[in-house]
């Protein structure tokens, strides 16, 4: 990258979806984790839309009207099956090499996930990324998206004003998350939700592809 001034000092990625090509897989899961309990199975679409939020409201959304004490079980059943197949997934093609590149530039680098504590941290152990990346927030230890907590709690730990702060992610709640913290948002559409969505909610890019968005940061951020 150029020696330029940076725009923004904190990037801040989503993890599945954005970085991490697990959306397949996290879909597959929730459908059968309600097969498991004999609910209604939701549609590839219904299952998708949730992906960025805490689990628990993730279930919720997708299975609305279940009863309350039947949630944990269901989360169960979802972990089960995602901790069982996690070791297929990967990075998508670029990524290292862009968060490699971010780093060269000095920027803070954070994810802010809707995944657990556990479910991360055995994530960034399989890709090796441990160390690379200076903050994390994950649904369990705040508030989850689209609620602006996690993103709050990033700039004041890395002292960073919003307005100098970039959330990354593939999902409306991403988008909604970074305009509640008065951050910028930047989309990518090759995850959970598509492009008509996200331009709803006025990014100031939609990324088609990881090469894509890496060029976009080069120039912008």
């Amino acid at each position: 990258m150029n020696q330029r001034p940076r725009q923004f000092d904190l990037i801040v990625f989503d993890w599945d979806g954005t970085l991490f090509d697990s959306t397949a897989l996290i879909v597959r899961c929730i459908q059968a984790a309600c097969a498991d309990l004999g609910v209604p199975v939701p549609s590839e679409r219904e299952a998708a839309y949730v992906i960025g939020l805490g689990l628990h409201d993730a279930l919720q959304q997708v299975v609305p009207g279940l009863p309350v004490e039947r949630y944990p079980e269901l989360g169960r059943r979802y972990r089960h099956h995602y901790f069982a197949q996690q070791h297929e997934l990967v990075l998508f093609d670029g990524s290292l090499a862009m968060l490699h590149a971010l780093k060269q530039r000095h920027h803070w680098l954070a994810v802010a996930t809707g995944k657990s504590r556990r479910g991360l941290d055995e994530a960034l152990r399989t890709v090796q990324l441990q160390g690379l990346f200076d903050g994390t927030r994950t649904a369990d230890e705040t508030a989850s998206k689209p609620d602006p907590r996690m993103l709050l709690e990033l700039m004041r730990e890395f002292g960073v004003e919003p307005e100098r702060t970039l959330m990354i992610g593939d999902t409306v709640h991403d988008l909604q998350l970074a305009a509640n913290a008065g951050a910028a948002g930047v989309a990518v559409s090759y995850g959970a939700h598509d492009p008509a969505a996200l331009r709803e909610l006025a990014p100031r890019f939609i990324a088609s592809s990881v090469p894509e968005l890496h060029r976009w940061l080069e120039a912008h951020a």
